[in-house]
């Protein structure tokens, strides 16, 4: 029968679910399940990211155009690399499309051989373009090189004892006797970095970038001691020579230590699905709403750490709209901690089935189970 109620006004914001559908993809999947049970819904689209893979896309999608280009990628070789240039002249730079985890490429060489020279090389293109605010997304590294790589391609010159020049790789920084930041890029003096992460961890010691994070990229338990000894040895000469200290300010760690280059730069830190509602405008489109779904691919008590759900979910209490989870796999030990902020927490999933169809099918199963909740929230017959 009919439904008299006033038309819903719903904000769908989720993160991407990896490796099936991207936040503007899930996002359509749920406003389509929406609109089945309630045709008269307004929806408000707003896709979110927390700092890593997606959070180009999530910037742009308040205007601004993509720009491709050519650097060097973790292993040496040149790549194709995508970047942003928002609407008002800032530049998004995203790690993970540079020197990311995913790429075969850069991980078919050692860690301690990976270099982030080509996000010095990408910041440099966009400072010859006239550009001097950027957003560096600090997700999904494959690094571990304390930024030295992205010092390098800004024109940090690092040498050894004997006077040679080294790359800045892990291997290299272990060498390393003398840091000259003479000829580092002027423009860096006028030059405004936000860097987004969620991470607060040092640059060094045990809970720094390689200790926590190393593993993950493949530096192996005996490597610990020696990489964070050369990033130490690197931090202390890069320190002397620019006047500050950074390597244990909150987010030093994060990247690899990409945040240890862009603190020496003077970047300030926020978590990067904080800077993603400002830029899309999510408090306004919350405005008047009556409902916030929201979601990632898989969630359990490391979303409530900064993850977009947990932003976007804030933000909509903020507003007092009821804010209700759907991602791909919710941790069921996680429920109790999970339910004190979102009003419902559920999985698209109809029961057991393999990773490879939830994948698959990713779409139509969030559509169906956004269809439900909607008819469930709405009282719909």
């Amino acid at each position: 029968m009919p439904n008299s109620s006033p038309s819903p006004v719903v904000v769908i914001a989720p993160d991407s679910f990896k490796g099936s559908l991207s936040a503007e993809e899930v996002a359509q999947a749920v406003a389509a399940g929406i609109q089945r049970a309630r045709p008269d819904a307004s929806v408000r689209i707003c896709p979110m990211a927390d700092g890593g893979e997606g959070t180009l896309d999530a910037m742009l999608t308040s205007g601004g155009e993509r720009r491709t280009l050519s650097v060097r990628g973790a292993a040496g070789p040149t790549r194709a690399a995508l970047t942003g240039l928002l609407a008002d002249g800032s530049a998004i730079i995203e790690t993970a499309e540079i020197v990311g985890i995913t790429d075969p490429v850069g991980m078919a060489v050692p860690v301690e051989a990976r270099s982030t020279r080509g996000m010095g090389e990408a910041i440099r293109a966009f400072l010859d373009a006239g550009v001097r605010r950027f957003f560096v997304a600090l997700g999904g590294s494959s690094t571990n090189d304390g930024g030295a790589g992205l010092l390098t391609g800004l024109g940090l010159q690092l040498f050894d004892a004997q006077g040679n020049a080294l790359e800045g790789t892990p291997e290299q920084l272990a060498r390393v006797a003398r840091v000259d930041a003479s000829l580092l890029d002027a423009r860096l003096a006028d030059t405004q970095f936000v860097g987004m992460s969620d991470v607060d961890n040092p640059l060094t010691g045990e809970h720094g970038a390689t200790a926590i994070f190393g593993p993950q990229k493949g530096v192996k338990p005996e490597q610990v001691a020696p990489i964070d000894a050369a990033l130490a040895r690197f931090a202390d000469l890069l320190e002397a020579a620019l006047g500050h200290s950074a390597r244990d300010l909150p987010g030093a760690g994060a990247a690899g230590g990409l945040g240890f280059a862009l603190h020496m730069l003077g970047a300030q830190f926020e978590p990067g699905a904080e800077t993603v509602a400002r830029q899309i405008g999510l408090d306004a489109a919350l405005a008047g709403a009556d409902w916030l779904i929201t979601g990632e691919g898989r969630s359990d008590v490391q979303t409530l750490h900064g993850k977009a759900p947990f932003i976007a979910c804030a933000h909509a209490r903020a507003a007092g709209v009821p804010a209700t989870l759907l991602s791909g796999a919710v941790d069921p030990a996680a429920l109790p901690r999970l339910a004190e902020h979102f009003s419902g927490c559920f999985s698209p999933a109809p029961g057991p089935i393999t990773l490879d169809v939830a994948i698959r099918d990713a779409a139509r199963l969030l559509a169906n189970e956004a269809e439900q909740l909607t008819r469930l929230k709405y009282g719909v017959r």
